[in-house]
């Protein structure tokens, strides 16, 4: 290769550096902008409306003389659902991505996590069309309930929408466990289940904690699915067979039928700077767990 040629190669090697770090810089800048975006107007809720009545208020009805703001049932709708999900999801996915990794021939894995990674291509709403008309009659007619709408049916459809992420994570970070280990727990006696279960979950332990944040992440953001099938009453609730709602699904039925620059427009971009904070929690410790797995 000539010198020249060199020369031109270095040349394309470092515009395409320059652009990677500008797609990079951009990416954090489009997260700011999206932080001062919503705080713009969700804090002007706090000119009209005292910090602890938005936080810790038992009520949120905007109809209401005055109109009350309370964020709780809409923070407790959503972490029941969420909790839910994950704890539907979570043993599942896991059993789901030892079975790929671990147990299941080279010609039925790739199989499985084509068909696993595509179960996250389903829509949202597809997923909350099929919940009302099949999974809310039956958790009706099982429990003996008023209605299916509830906050377990939206868990049970969030946990479905949620495996994808979590399988494909752990699978992930399940393959990724030096075989080296594997091979000494086998020559020092231990059975091929107690290798998985002692040996090959332990060390992949934070690559599976950042698939569960991220499926926290996608459950809590999730909108449309919710809004069809959890009832979307703003009360306390108390137990998974209640209908519940959750915050995602406050903004999108709401925003639409506000004024712009009303105290309800405002309380609504508060709900989203508290959503947006959420996940951003949520992904920050999934990055964190996922670069202590690479160490």
């Amino acid at each position: 290769m000539s010198r020249s040629d060199n020369t031109v190669k270095k040349f394309f090697e470092k515009i395409i550096e320059k652009i990677i770090l500008l797609n990079g810089f951009a990416c954090i800048l489009f997260v700011i902008l999206i932080f001062f975006f919503l705080a713009k107007d969700g804090l002007a809720l706090f000119k009209v409306s005292s910090p602890i009545q938005f936080f810790f208020g038992l009520l949120w009805n905007p109809l209401a003389e005055p109109p009350q703001y309370g964020i709780v049932p809409l923070l407790l709708g959503s972490i029941m659902v969420t909790l839910g999900a994950i704890a539907i999801s979570v043993p599942l996915g896991l059993a789901c991505a030892i079975f790929i990794g671990e147990i299941a021939p080279r010609w039925m894995r790739e199989i499985l996590k084509a068909g696993v990674e595509l179960l996250a291509a389903i829509p949202s709403i597809v997923i909350g069309f099929i919940g009302m008309t099949m999974l809310a009659p039956f958790v009706k007619n099982l429990f003996g309930l008023p209605t299916g709408l509830t906050a377990l049916t939206g868990s049970i459809a969030l946990a479905f929408m949620a495996i994808p992420t979590i399988v494909s994570i752990m699978e992930d970070a399940i393959t990724a466990v030096p075989r080296t280990y594997k091979e000494g727990s086998l020559a020092l006696g231990a059975t091929h289940w107690q290798t998985i279960y002692r040996v090959t979950i332990p060390a992949a332990s934070s690559g599976i904690v950042a698939s569960i944040m991220l499926g926290i992440g996608r459950v809590i953001g999730e909108t449309m699915a919710v809004m069809m099938i959890t009832g979307n009453a703003s009360v306390i609730p108390h137990s998974l067979l209640q209908p519940v709602r959750t915050m995602t699904a406050t903004i999108a039925a709401e925003m639409g039928e506000t004024v712009i620059g009303s105290d309800h427009y405002f309380a609504l971009f508060a709900v989203g700077l508290v959503l947006f904070a959420i996940t951003f929690v949520i992904n920050f410790f999934a990055d964190m767990a996922l670069h202590q797995q690479k160490k």
